[in-house]
C-alpha cells in the first residue's frame, strides 16, 4: 500500500512540475526524481526573520521561500532542545520512542554505545541514499560522537563537513578546531567564518552533481552561541542595540546570506524547478543567551510553552507547490522525512510518527480547513511534558498545577485556563498520559543543575512584542 501511495505521489508531482503542453522526450522514461535540500537554522528566534515580522534584521533570501513556496504558520518541533530535535527530524519519529529524550551537554548519565540516535533507528539520509540519492551533511551533527558508528557517514550520508559537537567558533583555530571533513580534523588555520564555509562546501557539492538526485542537509550553527559576528555585519548594524542582539542580527544575515548562495548554486545549475527546498529551526529561540526574540509567542527554548517549540518553516517547490502560500494548521518537524520520501518517490515505513504533506500541499492550494496533517502532538522532557490536541495546549510541570491554553485565541499564552475547564484538563492529561505509556525509558539524563535549569524557565517574563526598527545610521 505504501508503495503504491509513494509512487502515485511522485508522478503527482512529476505531473505537476510539467509545463502545460510540455512533452516529454521520451514517453517511457521516468520521472526525474527531485532534489532535496533542508537548511536547519540553531537557535533563531521565532520573529527574526523579515517574512516573520522583524523589522531589525535582514533576511531577504530565507524570506524568498515565503514568496516563492508556502509559509507554515503552525509548524512545531518534536522537542525544545538541540539534539532530540534533530533525532526526530532525521527519524520522522519521536525521539523518545527510542530514548532520545534529553540533550547531548555534558554532564550526561549512560554508556558511550547509547549516548546518541541509536543504531536501530533510520535516517532520512540512509532512505534516499537506498534509492539512488546522493547524501551529503553540511555543519552541527549533534546526534552523537561517543563511538564511530554515530558518524553521519554510517547514517546514510556520502559526505561530510561540520563539527559533531553541539556548537563550534565561528572561527575555527589549529589543534583547537571541532571541524572535520569526513572523519578527519581540520586544523588548517584559513578557515573561513564557519556559516561561510559551510555554504561554499554545500556550493560545491550541488556543482559536482550531474547524474544522480541529490540530498543536502545544510546545518548551521547560526545564531547558536558563541556570538560571532564578521566586522562587516558589526558595521552594517551599527546602530542596533545592545552589542548582544547587533552581533545576533550581523550572525543571521550571514546565514541569510549563505542560503541565498545555495539557492544560487541551484539557479545556475538549472536545478531550482526540480528541488524541494525547506527551511526550518531546530527549537525556539534562545531568549536572553543569544539575543534571539520570540514574539508574538510566550516561552523560549528548553520550554513548552509556544516560544520553545513553534518554529519558522518554509518549503519551496516550484510548479509543484504554489508561490506566496500559508498553511495555517499545526504540522511538525516530523513531518519532512515521509513529505520527503514521498516526492522522491520512496515508500514510506509505517512505523513514523509525522505525515506526509504531499496531499495537504497538492496542486500549490495549502488546505487551510477541515482536517489537517494533525490533530493532536506530544512533547516531553524529563519531568514535564505537553500535549496539543485541536486548539487547546496542556503543559504539565512537576511544581504547580498544569496550564492550559486555547492557542486559537490567546497566542501569547497571557490566560491560563485551568481553573474554568476541569475536564477538558482531565482530558488533556489522559492522552497525554496514554502516549507516555508508548515511549522508552530515556538512554541517558542530563545533569540535575540541567534539568532544574530547564524547570526554571517557566517562571520567567518572556516579551512578546516586536522592537521597532533600529535609528538610521
Amino acid at each position: 500500500m505504501w508503495e503504491v501511495r509513494g509512487a502515485l505521489l511522485f508522478f503527482l508531482a512529476a505531473c505537476a512540475a510539467t509545463e502545460p503542453g510540455e512533452q516529454t522526450t521520451n514517453s517511457s522514461s521516468a520521472p526525474t526524481p527531485p532534489n532535496i535540500v533542508i537548511l536547519l537554522a540553531d537557535d533563531l528566534g521565532y520573529g527574526d526573520l523579515g517574512c516573520m515580522g522583524s523589522q531589525q534584521i535582514q533576511t531577504p533570501h530565507i524570506d524568498s521561500l515565503a514568496t516563492e513556496g508556502v509559509l507554515f504558520t503552525q509548524a512545531y518541533m518534536s522537542a525544545s532542545v538541540c539534539a532530540p530535535a534533530r533525532a526526530g527530524l532525521m527519524t520522522g519519529r519521536y525521539q523518545q520512542r527510542f530514548g532520545f529524550e534529553f540533550n547531548l551537554v555534558a554532564p550526561i548519565s549512560g554508556a558511550p554505545e547509547q549516548q546518541g540516535l541509536p543504531l536501530t533507528e533510520t535516517t532520512i539520509a540512509t532512505y534516499l541514499q537506498g534509492a539512488g540519492y546522493r547524501t551529503a551533511y553540511f555543519g552541527k551533527w549533534h546526534l552523537g560522537q561517543s563511538i564511530p558508528a554515530f558518524h553521519p557517514l554510517e547514517r546514510g550520508f556520502d559526505e561530510f563537513f561540520g563539527h559533531l559537537e553541539g556548537s563550534s567558533n565561528y572561527w575555527p583555530k589549529g589543534e583547537k578546531s571541532r571541524l572535520r571533513r569526513g572523519r578527519e580534523q581540520i586544523t588548517e588555520p584559513a578557515v573561513p567564518y564557519l556559516t561561510d564555509a559551510l555554504a561554499e562546501e554545500a556550493c560545491a557539492f550541488i556543482h559536482r552533481q550531474q547524474d544522480a538526485p541529490f540530498f543536502c542537509f545544510v546545518s548551521f550553527n547560526a545564531p547558536h552561541t558563541p556570538l560571532q559576528a564578521k566586522p562587516e555585519m558589526l558595521e552594517r548594524y551599527a546602530n542596533l542595540k545592545p552589542a548582544g542582539r547587533r552581533k545576533y542580527a550581523g550572525m543571521v544575515t550571514s546565514m541569510d546570506e549563505a542560503v541565498g548562495r545555495v539557492l544560487d548554486a541551484l539557479d545556475k545549475e538549472g536545478l531550482t524547478d526540480n528541488t524541494l527546498v525547506l527551511f526550518l529551526n531546530d527549537n525556539g529561540g534562545a531568549v536572553g543567551y543569544n539575543h534571539s526574540l520570540n514574539p508574538p509567542l510566550n516561552g523560549m527554548k528548553g520550554t513548552f510553552l509556544e516560544g520553545g517549540v513553534r518554529v519558522p518553516m518554509l518549503v519551496r517547490w516550484p510548479g509543484v507547490w504554489g508561490a506566496n502560500q500559508r498553511f495555517d494548521l499545526p504540522v511538525s518537524s516530523l513531518d519532512v522525512l515521509p513529505t520527503c520520501l514521498a516526492g522522491a518517490g520512496v515508500p514510506l515505513p509505517a512505523e513514523l510518527d509525522g505525515v506526509d504533506l504531499m496531499p495537504h500541499l497538492a496542486a500549490g492550494t495549502g488546505s487551510n480547513s477541515g482536517p489537517g496533517p494533525h490533530e493532536t502532538l506530544f512533547w516531553k522532557l524529563d519531568t514535564h511534558a505537553a500535549v496539543r490536541h485541536g486548539d487547546w495546549k496542556l503543559i504539565r510541570l512537576p511544581d504547580r498545577a498544569p496550564l492550559l491554553f486555547d492557542i486559537a485565541a490567546d497566542l501569547g499564552e497571557f490566560h491560563d485556563r485551568t481553573p474554568e475547564e476541569p475536564e477538558r484538563v482531565a482530558d488533556l492529561l489522559a492522552r497525554l498520559e496514554a502516549w507516555e505509556s508508548q515511549l522508552a525509558s530515556p538512554l541517558w539524563r542530563g545533569s540535575e543543575a540541567w534539568r532544574e535549569h530547564k524547570r526554571q524557565l517557566y517562571n520567567n517574563s518572556y516579551d512578546r512584542q516586536q522592537p521597532p526598527a533600529p535609528l538610521p545610521r
